[in-house]
């Protein structure tokens, strides 16, 4: 089949996509419930360290999805968008790449001006600033900040899918959906 006619995302892109699915609900749960824990405790250490190594996790397999969508072309949505629906959806998709880059490396500048590391097992993370603890907490507000706007970006993507696979019918769900094309 010509992959320009193609009306699905390779599949590696797929498993990529619904994989990062499960990355974010995981990080969005052990952040939002390191409060079950009290600070400095074990529990609360261990399900901090998930979060990180899960957020680290995203940003090594986001490059490896832009590489993908790079190389690819994008599924046709039949019928076509509108012209706005297409910018927006534009503009929404790449806010999120945005998003899978831009906050592992603002966790990864709160750890290092924490003066602490992050140990990934194979590896350890290096530290890319120097010690700063007023820095880490602003780095940090920050970052919450860009979390929460996170949760409306990422409803907004999946709100939109379900809109145009239930009320718009078009294909634009199923171009990520498992299985053959439809």
């Amino acid at each position: 089949m010509n992959s320009t006619l193609s009306t699905k995302y390779p599949p590696l892109m797929i498993i990529l996509h619904w994989l990062m699915v499960l990355l974010f609900i995981g990080v969005y749960a052990t952040i939002e419930n390191r409060g079950m824990f009290e600070r400095g405790s074990d529990g609360r250490e261990l399900i901090k360290y998930t979060h990180f190594v899960l957020g680290f996790s995203i940003f090594v397999l986001v490059w490896l999805r832009l590489l993908i969508r790079l190389k690819n072309p994008i599924p046709q949505i039949i019928p076509p968008l509108v012209s706005w629906q297409h910018y927006l959806s534009k503009l929404v998709h790449w806010l999120l790449y945005g998003l899978m880059v831009t906050m592992p490396i603002l966790g990864w500048l709160i750890i290092s001006a924490e003066g602490k590391t992050l140990d990934l097992g194979l590896f350890s993370l290096p530290n890319i600033m120097p010690t700063d603890k007023d820095l880490a907490h602003d780095l940090e507000e920050i970052h919450e900040t860009i979390g929460k706007a996170g949760y409306f970006l990422i409803g907004f993507h999946a709100l939109a899918a379900l809109l145009h696979h239930y009320f718009f019918k078009d294909n634009t769900l199923r171009r990520m959906l498992p299985g053959k094309s439809h």
